[in-house]
């Protein structure tokens, strides 16, 4: 078992996610706050980023855009151990 593979997916408004991984993890991944731009221009769409799926445990979009899932498991273990 791949810990950090996604296993489900909830779209948010603000260009967030709501994840859970295999292990069980699960919390959100806030994309607000990066830049969207190059070839990731098209998820500042919200039409467009509300097209997020789950293919082979990583979060995609039709387009081919895809985010490391691994990546998205430390920031939502971060976000889970920072302190209050």
């Amino acid at each position: 078992m791949v810990p950090w593979n996604v296993t489900r997916l909830r779209v948010l408004p603000g260009r967030r996610l709501e994840v859970a991984f295999a292990d069980g993890l699960c919390g959100i991944v806030d994309l607000s706050r990066d830049r969207l731009d190059g070839v990731l221009a098209p998820l500042a769409d919200d039409s467009v980023f509300a097209l997020a799926r789950i293919e082979n445990g990583a979060v995609t979009w039709p387009n081919g855009i895809g985010f490391a899932p691994d990546a998205m498991y430390d920031e939502v273990l971060a976000m889970q151990c920072a302190p209050a």
